[in-house]
């Protein structure tokens, strides 16, 4: 039995090796294929962003060379400038100032708690291996992440 033992070994490590480099194989066309249909994806949403800019410009230029929009656009922006200096007026008195400020620092506040909640997620969802989490109310929530691409900045170019 020993002989037959031995003779299997190498036989089912070939097995277990062609098996991962299927595997590996299989995962390689896999990505390919992905990073395909990302950079497909990525250029579509290009070429659709210039055309819909072209078009943009076109209504703009529609509008724009209309007598009837030009006189309603005058009359807002004039409309604008007066709700303006009374909204600036209004904001000078204490109280207004004191609560607009009071709304910019919870602003500010909720950004961050926000920004360190994400990375929390982030580290629980590494460490536990799941993607949700129970709430303080008992209700199951669901991590999620939102990926999207954006052109290299000159400071991580090397």
């Amino acid at each position: 039995m020993d002989d037959q033992t031995k003779t299997d070994f190498p036989s089912e490590n070939k097995t277990a090796q062609e098996s991962t480099n299927k595997d590996t194989t299989n995962q390689a066309d896999v990505i390919i294929s992905l990073e395909q249909l990302i950079k497909g994806h990525a250029s579509n949403i290009d070429r659709l962003k210039v055309e819909l800019k072209k078009y943009k410009e076109m209504l703009d230029d529609i509008f724009t060379n209309d007598s009837v929009y030009k006189d309603h656009l005058e009359k807002v922006k004039e409309a604008t400038k007066i709700k303006t200096a009374t909204k600036q007026q209004i904001l000078k008195r204490p109280d207004v100032s004191d609560l607009a400020n009071k709304i910019k620092d919870m602003k500010i506040s909720v950004k961050e708690l926000e920004g360190a909640l994400s990375e929390y997620l982030r580290e629980y969802q590494r460490m536990t291996g799941t993607n949700q989490i129970e709430g303080e109310n008992g209700e199951i929530m669901e991590i999620v992440y939102v990926a999207k691409l954006v052109k290299k900045s000159a400071r991580y170019q090397s």
